[in-house]
Formats: structure tokens, sequence, C-alpha cells
């Protein structure tokens, strides 16, 4: 079979702060465009899950509201080009294709040797000296190791390739327990899976909650794991017991998850959500953290936020009212969680997000 890879797909949305780091920054009166231009870049052996994975982030949603993008596909060499499970498909942009790119990712591939060939390693350290983001996961990340870009800092890869990578690259921070690492115009990821969790973060990152949840959604894919999120590894049978994780629990719990995320308004305690799972508080926390890699009372902040940054990017509602509608106590507790989480206010976030919004409306 063969599979004709074009030029372009369609979608999302950025800014970029005083550190150099992707993210709000108020105090320029115009922020960098956010991207929009993306190249995959494959090698002999690529991921046809990796290939679907970006395919699917950013294929056109136009008709929803949502960024157009234009993704390419590239490699070294122009024509047939067989995958992971034996598909072929037709390879038509050589490494130039990066020149124009503001995010190129680099996708995983079974092919050895995991190195780059000069034009394309040159290629794609001229995209990220020009301004381009460049993303990597799993053995992707060995491909972005090659080109020195991610000397003296941190990264990931797959929890099974962590220490082959540290042993080949041992000037590079290899955090093996990390979902992805956020480098600024560095980003890589853990395993296969990871590549949606990193792919999304750099939506949310660029684009804002709405892109991001709403692309999640379209997917079917969970909207947020956090970079710092650990591999969720089941605890061995002789503990099943002890831990309740069974498809009852998980039941529970998924429905424990959809019923407090439509009550955010509400002053809800991790008490309130184990009396939800029919579980005690401390067991609730147990398989709560197993499952979902966090802690109840975290996962309910992260959500809140969410939300908040949500109204603040798509409605007028005065910060006040976002707070009280997101289940804070007061836009004082918006602002410190604001101020934790992204190094601005509130106000500044809608300020800095405000001509990215598809629709504003005041309710």
């Amino acid at each position: 079979m063969t599979r004709s890879v074009s030029a372009s797909r369609s979608h999302s949305r950025t800014c970029v702060r005083p550190d150099g780091r992707r993210g709000p920054d108020v105090r320029s009166a115009a922020p960098p465009a956010p991207f929009r231009s993306v190249v995959a870049y494959v090698m002999p052996g690529a991921s046809s899950f990796g290939l679907s994975v970006v395919a699917n982030m950013f294929v056109d949603r136009t008709a929803m509201g949502l960024p157009a993008f234009d993704l390419t596909v590239c490699g070294d060499d122009l024509g047939p080009l067989k995958t992971d499970i034996g598909l072929v498909m037709q390879v038509e942009h050589g490494p130039e294709a990066m020149k124009g790119a503001d995010l190129v990712i680099l996708l995983p591939s079974d092919g050895r040797p995991l190195r780059l060939c000069p034009a394309t390693r040159e290629a794609i350290t001229a995209a990220h000296r020009r301004g381009a983001i460049v993303a990597a996961y799993d053995t992707g990340t060995f491909l972005l190791a090659d080109t020195g870009l991610l000397d003296g800092r941190r990264a990931t890869t797959d929890w099974s390739l962590a220490g082959r990578l540290a042993e080949r690259h041992p000037e590079i921070d290899v955090r093996s327990e990390s979902l992805y690492v956020d480098e600024g115009r560095l980003v890589t990821g853990a395993g296969a899976a990871a590549g949606m969790d990193m792919l999304l973060h750099l939506l949310r990152r660029e684009h804002g909650t709405f892109v991001s949840t709403t692309v999640a959604s379209e997917a079917m894919v969970a909207s947020r794991r956090e970079s710092g999120q650990v591999y969720y590894v089941p605890a061995p049978a002789s503990q099943a017991t002890q831990c309740d994780t069974g498809d009852h629990a998980d039941g529970r719990l998924a429905d424990v998850l959809a019923w407090t995320a439509a009550r955010l308004e509400q002053r809800l305690s991790v008490t309130d959500l184990a009396r939800r799972a029919l579980m005690s508080p401390r067991t609730f926390a147990r398989h709560f953290r197993a499952a979902m890699g966090t802690t109840p009372h975290a996962w309910l902040r992260d959500q809140r936020l969410d939300r908040a940054e949500e109204l603040l990017e798509t409605t007028d509602l005065p910060i006040r009212t976002v707070a009280q509608k997101v289940g804070f106590r007061s836009d004082g507790v918006l602002r410190d969680q604001f101020m934790k989480r992204h190094g601005v206010s509130p106000r500044a976030y809608r300020h800095a997000h405000h001509r990215r919004s598809p629709q504003r409306t005041g309710s």
C-alpha cells in the first residue's frame, strides 16, 4: 500500500515571556505570532501512531472557530518511506521544508541508527536559530539530542530508553519520570502516548486553554496531564486488595471526575470527592494518585485554573465573577494561583490572549 502525505493540513495560536520561554508577555505591545506552520520530520521506520497523532492534532477545525495550521511531513529523501508497521508513505518534502516552520516535530522511529544526516541536522538547528519551536518525543528525543541543542538542558524520552540517552549524551539532564519537559523553544516528551500530552501542552501554552481542550475533546484524549506527572504503573496483583484498582473503582473515579468538573463553582473538598466515590478519604487519595499521577487537591486546583483560563480567553466577565464561577474564594486567590502558574495576573493573561480568542461573550 502506498500512502501519500502531502504538504498541508490545518489549525492553532501563542506569546513569549521576558525570560525567553513561550507564554504571555503583557509588556510587549505586539507579542510574537502563534505558531501556524508545523513540520513533522520522519525517518525510515517512522511511527505510524505518531503520524496519526500529529495529523489528528493539527487537522482543519476552522469551522469550530479554531485557528488554521499548515502541516507538512518531510524526510531526508523524497519518495516512498516504510513506517514501523510496514505501511508505505510518499514523502514529498525534504529538510528544506523546515525553513518556514514555526514548529518542528521530530517523530519517533524504530529505525536505526538514531542519527541525523548533515542536511537535516543543519535544517533543524537553523530553524531553532530562527526562532522556531523544536519538539521531539520517544526515540525522536535521540534525534534532537544529535543536534546538540539539548546540551546542558533537561529532556525526557521513553522510560525504557532514558538510561541509553543519558549514557550517549551525558551533557543532557535526562528526566526519565516526566511526561514531557518544557525548555522554552525545545520541548521533549516521553513514550508514544506522551506525544499527545506534549502536543496538547504546546497547544495550551501557545494558543490557550480553549484551543487545547477543544482539540483534546475532538481527539478523544485527556485534555491535560502535567509534565511532572509520573508514568502510571499498575500495582502487582498481590497489592490489588490494598489499592482497590479494579474496574468498579475506576468507574467510580471517572464518575467523580465528571461530577466534579461540572461543579467547580462549589466549595468541594477531597472528603466530598471521596464520598462521591464511595471510598474513605485515605483510600480515595491513594487510588486517585495511582490513576492520575497527582493528588485530588492538585487536580481540583488545576481544573479550576483551566476553567478560569478559558473564561478569561472567551468572555468579558469581571475577574471577580470568574473567580466565583471556578470556585476560588476571591479574585485575590485566583490572582495568587495565576501568578504561580503563569507569572502574570489574570488581567494580564486576558490581555495577552484577547486577540487570539475565537469568540468573546459576556456570559
